[in-house]
C-alpha cells in the first residue's frame, strides 16, 4: 500500500492536526486571521514497541497514541482562541477534564445500554436482549452527535473535520493541493475516526450478544473489561477498511461509517481548507527535509 495512506489527523478549534510518520503539524486561524502552526516531532514512530505489531495490541497502542496526540493539540488550539476569548484550560487541570469527559463517555455509551434494557423486564431472549442493548447505544450515540452537532462552536469544528478529509483525499489522489482542488471531494473518509466510533459499537453488540444475561453487576463489569478488546478489533476492521476499501463487499460495510461521518462533518468554506492544506505541506516538507 502506498504510504500516502499513512497521512491523516483530526480537528481542532478553528485548526486541523495533520500527522505524518515523523511529524504532527497542527495548524490554527488565530483570532487575528494569520495561521499559527504548532508541531510536535515523532521520532522514529509511535511508540509501543513489539507491541505496535500485534494485531489487536496494536490497536490499543495506537489509540493511546492517537488521543494523547490529538487532546494535546486540541488544547494548544484552545489556547489560540483563548487569547480573544478568554483564560482556556492548560497543563494537568485540562488532562483532569479530559479524564473526566472519559469516564462519561464510557459511562454513558457503555454502562447506561446495560442498565437502560437490564432495568426493563422484557420477557425476550438473552441474545435478543443483547442485541436490543447494541441498538440503544447506537442511538445514543447517534443522539448525542446531533445534539452536539446543532451547536455553532461545533459546526465550525465539524467543518474543519470536513476540510481535513477533503486535503487527505486530494493528496492521496495525486490532486494539486489547492483550495479549489480539494473543494472537490467529499467530506468524508474511509479511515476517519466517526467510522471507527462506529465500529466500536458494531464489534461491542458482536462480542456482548454472545455473553448471554448475567446479574446486572457482573454485566456491567463485563462491559468495561470488554473495552480493550472491543477498541482493538475496531482498530483493526479500520485497517481493512483502508486496505480493501476499493472492494465492493467492504464498501457495503464502511457505508453505516460514512453515514455517521455526515453528522461529525460539514462543507468547510476556503479558508479552512487552506487551514488543513498548510497542516499537511508542512508535514510533507518536514519530512521531505529529514530525508535528504
Amino acid at each position: 500500500m502506498s504510504e500516502r495512506v499513512s497521512y491523516g489527523g483530526q480537528a481542532v478549534i478553528e485548526g486541523v492536526m495533520m500527522r505524518g510518520r515523523q511529524q504532527v503539524v497542527t495548524a490554527v486561524r488565530s483570532p487575528e486571521g494569520e495561521i499559527l502552526l504548532r508541531m510536535e516531532s515523532l521520532g522514529s514512530g509511535p511508540g509501543g514497541g513489539r507491541l505496535a505489531q500485534v494485531p489487536v495490541l496494536r490497536g490499543l497502542v495506537a489509540l493511546w497514541d492517537t488521543l494523547r496526540l490529538g487532546i494535546g493539540a486540541l488544547m494548544w488550539s484552545a489556547e489560540v482562541a483563548a487569547a480573544e476569548e478568554g483564560e482556556a484550560l492548560q497543563g494537568t487541570t485540562g488532562w483532569v477534564v479530559v479524564g473526566i469527559g472519559v469516564a462519561a463517555g464510557v459511562g454513558l455509551f457503555m454502562l447506561l445500554p446495560s442498565l437502560l434494557v437490564g432495568v426493563i423486564p422484557l420477557a425476550l431472549p438473552a441474545l435478543v436482549q443483547n442485541l436490543l442493548e447494541g441498538l440503544v447505544r447506537l442511538g445514543l450515540v447517534i443522539g448525542y452527535i446531533w445534539a452536539v452537532g446543532r451547536m455553532p462552536d461545533m459546526r465550525r469544528v465539524f467543518a474543519y473535520h470536513g476540510a481535513e478529509h477533503k486535503v487527505v483525499s486530494a493528496w492521496e489522489a495525486g490532486a494539486p493541493l489547492t483550495v479549489e482542488s480539494a473543494q472537490a471531494f467529499p467530506t468524508t473518509h474511509p479511515r476517519c475516526g466517526t467510522s471507527f466510533l462506529f465500529g466500536l459499537v458494531l464489534v461491542s453488540t458482536l462480542l456482548i450478544a454472545l455473553l448471554g444475561r448475567p446479574p446486572l453487576l457482573w454485566r456491567i463489569a463485563s462491559r468495561l473489561v470488554l473495552i480493550p478488546l472491543i477498541a482493538g478489533l475496531a482498530y483493526e476492521f479500520i485497517r481493512l477498511s483502508g486496505r480493501y476499501g476499493h472492494r465492493p463487499w467492504m464498501r457495503w460495510l464502511v457505508r453505516p461509517g460514512e453515514a455517521l461521518q455526515r453528522l461529525t462533518t460539514a462543507e468547510p468554506d476556503g479558508s479552512m481548507v487552506e487551514v488543513a492544506i498548510r497542516a499537511l505541506e508542512t508535514v510533507l516538507a518536514s519530512e521531505a527535509a529529514g530525508e535528504d
